[in-house]
């Protein structure tokens, strides 16, 4: 893999950070890749605004930080007005669709959006929308492999929760691969667009 640079920002308890450790994870020790993480988040332990920042690459990471993320995935409005300007022309947007409205946005981007807390709730628990969102973001980026994704995602959860975790993945890569099959951008975004 060439070097990519990832953004994944939300609030406080969306599991922003874990999101990160399970692909950094996947690319570094499933797939022999290289990766960095670096982590910011308000003082509020849950609420507050949340970022990770991860660089893969298929050699050793020279500079830790993202600078013009090649993919963003965003969970919360707030972290989309702060971030989104930064997504590299030709980038690609991966949004939470029920709590992000996408707005200003050039059309050069891939924008995919999934209802991954609404995904997460008809699972059981609101909390693993986060593999939701990764597996979703395994199948529309195509940038790690299903399967090294998946070993990441049952490594980095309590073993109480790794089943429902799994699944949660799972439902996120099906509903991903049901985005590929459609447009390359959802077409329900239309309606979520505003331009100027």
């Amino acid at each position: 893999m060439r070097v990519t640079e990832i953004r994944i920002a939300g609030f406080g308890g969306q599991g922003v950070i874990l999101s990160a450790v399970v692909l950094g994870k996947a690319a570094s020790i499933y797939e022999n890749g290289f990766a960095t993480m670096t982590q910011n988040f308000g003082p509020e332990a849950r609420g507050g605004a949340c970022s990770a920042q991860l660089v893969l690459s298929d050699s050793p990471v020279l500079y830790p930080y993202v600078t013009h993320p090649d993919i963003m995935v965003i969970m919360s409005q707030e972290a989309y007005n702060r971030f989104a300007p930064e997504l590299k022309p030709g980038g690609m947007l991966i949004i939470e669709e029920d709590l992000v409205r996408v707005s200003n946005m050039n059309r050069d981007k891939k924008v995919y959006s999934i209802p991954a807390t609404r995904l997460a709730e008809e699972l059981g628990k609101r909390m693993v929308l986060n593999s939701v969102m990764v597996g979703f973001f395994t199948a529309v980026t195509k940038l790690l492999s299903p399967d090294a994704v998946r070993k990441a995602v049952a490594d980095s959860v309590p073993p109480s929760f790794r089943d429902l975790n799994l699944k949660a993945f799972d439902r996120g890569f099906e509903y991903g691969g049901t985005a590929l099959a459609s447009a390359p951008a959802r077409p329900e975004l239309e309606e979520v667009y505003e331009t100027e």
